[in-house]
């Protein structure tokens, strides 16, 4: 069941639209909960100070001495676009402050997730004096503990939400750990990469490190803080909104580094008119089927490359992954859907969750064919890949009103040894299980769900910011939400009408070109992959969208849902 919802107008419009905004502006920031235009202030100096981050300050002094003695800085690495970004933005920051610095990263599958025995191990080969972990590392207890038997520091940068223990003995810098006052909790881990270069520079600025030359300038990082903050699909926030803002007023300026040219280029994207938009539904998948499919290095070496040659060459390798990747969770969201005798039927009312898996599935695409039927069912869903040694790798994505990582939680403890190892936040979560207690986990899982949501919360919401008035629907609009950041926690503005049906015809044998009608005024729309004839008369959720076709601009309408209408 789809409901339509129009999100309420907040009183405080008027008081946006008197700070400059159109109306229409006005009315889509309100009704997302912003209150004065202060919220609105995306420049560098609303970003709050990096000393509300606990355990800053301590990062910035092991740093720095690491720097100062020449001390050699062994990054570890994640293997999605979060993780990738903040081991560019780390390594080019850190060598920008003069440290002797590389990078490592995990393949997902050989060693798993976050800083491992086995990994610090992998890294010992080098000898580091400092292991710093990026986008990871908050769950890796045994791993620190395997860094300081062999005499290696350990500090930890990240975003997630940490277990009931802490690794130790480590410098720990996450919004999200206990006892840290930071005003955002939502940065990503490449946000928490770039304060910390930001507390190093002051500190070293206060030793007297830049005497003799200026200190580097580290907006220049911020291109790739963009990607991997909407890549990583973090709430946008003030303080995210700021990051991705500046971040794409440089790429529009063109000063993005090569790697990021580079994937906008493969994917036949202006990076001179990035939007957000493109880092979550361009770069970013290109970037994560590096860590998906093969080894997250590739996408770390593209955004560090200098050179326009080796990024093109990084990027294009980047953009076939992705083409194969989308090829295999296609085939996977088939067989799931085929599985499930969902091709043509909703799920049961009475069923909260979907738990699917076959041998054969790519443990790199599970999290994508979760997130897939997630949006097409509206249900929790959980897919499972083999992983060898007995073992099943999953990955969840969950709707509102049903915390994913409390669940799984809540399933280890009431069914001991169901789950080996699990770890995420609300919205989605990775987990490990033993392949015979996969029927104990569907079942455990769907007791939990059914304690939780309710048929309301079942139920696919669809909510707009109502209907624009004659003449406030236009190509300036259109164009305007285009500039903004919109992503987590700030949907794009999404708007309803009835419409006359004047004229279709299908596009790509797969979609629809349309011509509507409102009293007096025309709007041509595109309803992508539906190809089948629509009724005469439509009640249309829809985005107001810009349609470029050889150099020349119009608005087009962005049919995301319609219904029939008398």
């Amino acid at each position: 069941m789809t409901i339509l919802v129009r999100r309420s107008t907040h009183p405080v419009a008027p008081a946006l639209e008197a700070a400059g905004l159109s109306p229409v502006l006005a009315r889509v920031y309100a009704a997302r909960g912003i209150a004065s235009a202060a919220e609105l202030d995306h420049s560098l100096a609303a970003l709050p100070s990096f000393a509300g981050l606990r355990g800053i300050g301590e990062a910035a002094d092991r740093l720095a001495r690491a720097i100062a003695r020449r001390e050699r800085i062994l990054i570890v690495a994640d293997y999605d676009a979060d993780g990738a970004t903040a081991c560019a933005v780390g390594v080019r920051g850190l060598r920008a402050l003069g440290a002797d610095v590389d990078f490592i990263v995990p393949n997902r599958f050989e060693f798993g997730y976050g800083l491992t025995p086995e990994i610090v191990a992998l890294a010992a080969q080098r000898a580091p004096a400092l292991l710093v972990t990026v986008d990871n590392g908050i769950a890796s207890v045994d791993g620190v503990a395997a860094a300081s038997a062999r005499g290696i520091d350990v500090l930890i940068t990240d975003h997630h939400v940490p277990g009931p223990a802490l690794p130790a003995p480590a410098i720990i810098v996450n919004p999200n750990q206990p006892g840290c006052e930071f005003v955002s909790k939502h940065l990503a881990g490449v946000g928490v990469m770039f304060y910390v270069l930001t507390a190093t520079r002051a500190r070293l600025r206060d030793d007297g490190a830049f005497a003799a030359r200026a200190p580097p300038n580290l907006a220049a990082l911020l291109d790739l803080v963009a990607l991997g903050t909407v890549a990583d699909v973090v709430r946008l926030d003030q303080t995210n909104r700021v990051l991705v803002e500046q971040g794409l007023a440089r790429m529009r300026a063109g000063k993005a580094h090569a790697g990021v040219q580079a994937l906008f280029a493969v994917a036949a994207r202006d990076v001179h008119r990035a939007t957000a938009y493109d880092l979550g539904f361009v770069a970013g998948p290109r970037l994560n089927a590096a860590g998906r499919l093969a080894d997250m290095t590739i996408g770390i070496r593209c955004l560090l490359a200098d050179s326009a040659g080796e990024a093109t060459e990084l990027a294009r390798t980047l953009d076939t992954l992705n083409r194969e990747r989308r090829e295999i969770e296609a085939t996977m969201q088939d067989e799931a859907l085929a599985d499930l005798a969902l091709a043509t039927v909703d799920v049961p009312e009475e069923q909260s969750t979907l738990c699917l898996y076959r041998p054969e599935w790519h443990q790199g695409v599970v999290g994508i064919v979760a997130a897939r039927l997630k949006d097409r069912f509206h249900r929790p869903t959980v897919v499972f890949a083999r992983a060898g040694n007995g073992e099943l790798r999953g990955s969840g994505r969950s709707i509102a009103g049903f915390h994913l990582r409390d669940a799984l939680d809540l399933v280890a403890k009431r069914r001991p040894g169901s789950i080996l190892r699990f770890g995420g936040h609300a919205f989605a979560a990775g987990l490990s299980l033993p392949e015979d207690q996969l029927p104990s986990f569907r079942d455990a899982l769907e007791e939990v769900a059914q304690a939780q949501l309710t048929p309301a919360d079942l139920a696919r919401t669809v909510e707009t910011d109502g209907v624009l008035a004659p003449g406030e629907l236009h190509l300036d609009l259109a164009r305007s939400l285009r500039e903004r950041v919109w992503g987590q926690g700030m949907p794009p503005p999404t708007f309803d009408d009835t419409f006359d049906v004047l004229a279709s015809r299908v596009v790509g044998g797969a979609h629809t070109r349309l011509t509507l009608g409102r009293g007096g005024e025309r709007f041509e729309a595109i309803l992508f992959r539906h190809a089948d004839p629509l009724p005469p008369r439509v009640r249309a959720a829809y985005r107001p969208a810009v349609n470029e076709w050889q150099g020349t601009f119009a608005l087009e309408l962005a049919i995301e849902h319609w219904w029939p209408a008398p």
